[in-house]
């Protein structure tokens, strides 16, 4: 459904001088019919610009792709009129009626005006937003408006469907709803998915395979199992006293397997093959030496940990930074 081969993008920054940009370098990528792709990496990382190019939004400095069955450079307006595409913002009228936003589209589609309606009235009922056909898209709920931006990228029946960011700004319920009815698009419509997003948990439940981009480069990819395997051993963070870390850090990496083993305020952080294994020697270690420990914490791999491993920076805080985002435009609206 997509194979790309050296995919790139420079950009030029004019100034005193001109500098050159490359937001992507040489990206190779493959998307079977029927998988539900995750798109990860940072800001910055080309994630957005890589989207871009493959819906026909921006053309590729180097590199060839074939999108849809069609190819990226010489037929555009194959790609086009094979995809769907579900932006971040959205893009709806407020004072537009939700069955008058779908039947435009299905007339920009070339349908005729009996098809651009009954298709409407087929994919709102399918996303749970038929009866809503009179009100204005303005008026709907976070969750109802991001439902009829999906709907909007389907009534021309595309078998492939991006999505940038798709839950950006929504409540954990309608966040949770909307995973439901993107599971919904494979498994029962047969729809190919390919999505970037920030949350972690939103690709580790719902993607087949993640792509993780870093630096303009796709730096792994995998199932979220696979990748999380790619990462040995359980991470372990003991709490103690100030006083005592330089000591406990050096007790802790006494542990058989113990590695990476930092110190950051109150916490000893470490990995060890099985966290539930080393827990009792560390603690009568720590007995020993008369150390009191005020917590403890033991998880199995996660994608941040997977993330931090390829690049050295963690996921968790560019989707602190972007929930915050959220926030301070919430605060202003």
């Amino acid at each position: 459904m997509i194979k790309a081969r050296g995919l790139a993008r420079r950009f030029s920054a004019r100034g005193r001088t001109a500098n050159t940009v490359d937001a992507v370098s040489g990206v190779d990528i493959d998307v079977e019919a029927g998988e539900l792709v995750g798109f990860l990496g940072p800001n910055g990382a080309g994630k957005t610009t890589t989207l871009r190019m493959l819906t026909t939004l921006l053309r590729p400095s180097e590199g060839e792709a074939t999108v849809a069955g069609h190819d990226l450079l010489r037929d555009p307006a194959g790609v086009r009129g094979r995809i769907g595409y579900v932006a971040q913002g959205g893009g709806t009228a407020p004072e537009c009626p939700v069955a008058d936003e779908l039947e435009l589209q299905g007339r920009l589609y070339g349908l005729s005006k009996n098809e651009a309606r009954e298709r409407g009235k087929a994919v709102a009922a399918q996303l749970d937003i038929d009866g809503l056909d009179r009100r204005p898209a303005g008026t709907l709920s976070g969750g109802q408006r991001r439902r009829l931006d999906i709907a909007l990228g389907l009534i021309h029946r595309p078998r492939l469907v991006f999505f940038d960011e798709p839950t950006t700004g929504l409540d954990p319920q309608s966040r949770a709803n909307l995973w439901t009815h993107i599971r919904r698009l494979r498994e029962e419509h047969d729809v190919t998915v390919f999505l970037t997003t920030h949350y972690l948990e939103e690709a580790d439940s719902l993607c087949d395979r993640i792509l993780v981009i870093d630096g303009g480069r796709i730096v792994a990819e995998g199932s979220p199992d696979s990748l999380k395997a790619q990462v040995s051993g359980d991470g372990v963070a003991i709490g103690v006293d100030p006083e005592q870390t330089a000591l406990t850090a050096d007790l802790a990496g006494a542990l058989d397997g113990a590695r990476e083993v930092t110190v950051s305020d109150e916490l000893v952080r470490f990995r060890v093959p099985r966290g539930d294994l080393a827990m009792p020697e560390l603690l009568r270690a720590l007995d020993r030496a008369g150390i009191a420990m005020r917590s403890a914490q033991v998880h199995r791999p996660t994608l941040d940990d997977v993330f931090l491993s390829l690049t050295g920076r963690s996921l968790r805080d560019a989707e602190s930074k972007h929930k915050a985002a959220e926030k301070e435009v919430a605060h202003v609206a």
